[in-house]
């Protein structure tokens, strides 16, 4: 089944990056969160952050970082699931908000709070 493998590694790295995150005293309260805007793979609190995380997993540095492949377009749609999210927890504006990218790259996993910000956009 193609695509299959690389679902399994995902959810694999997703794993290793939420284990990670977890020893450093983030609390996670949902994984693989979906709606029709797309998808989180990890939110949790990080203190008093509420936190959208991003995991990004290369098994080779052969074309680019786990981390610059969260681009552009990437970190609008994070916002828009994030604003979502927030929206259907009833989660209000009171609460700070933080992006992070937890980049894997085969055994070394770098954990990027504050990645980037909020990003508003429309539609």
């Amino acid at each position: 089944m193609p695509g299959s493998n690389n679902r399994k590694t995902g959810t694999e790295q997703e794993e290793r990056a939420a284990k990670y995150l977890a020893a450093r005293g983030f609390r996670i309260v949902e994984r693989n969160f979906r709606c029709t805007q797309g998808e989180i793979d990890i939110i949790g609190y990080d203190g008093e952050y509420l936190v959208f995380v991003e995991v990004k997993y290369r098994s080779s540095s052969r074309y680019d970082s786990p981390l610059a492949a969260v681009g552009n377009a990437k970190m609008k749609k994070i916002c828009r699931v994030a604003d979502y999210y927030r929206y259907q927890a009833r989660i209000g504006k009171e609460v700070p908000v933080r992006y992070d990218v937890v980049g894997i790259l085969r055994e070394e996993i770098i954990w990027i709070p504050n990645a980037f910000p909020h990003i508003y956009s429309r539609g």
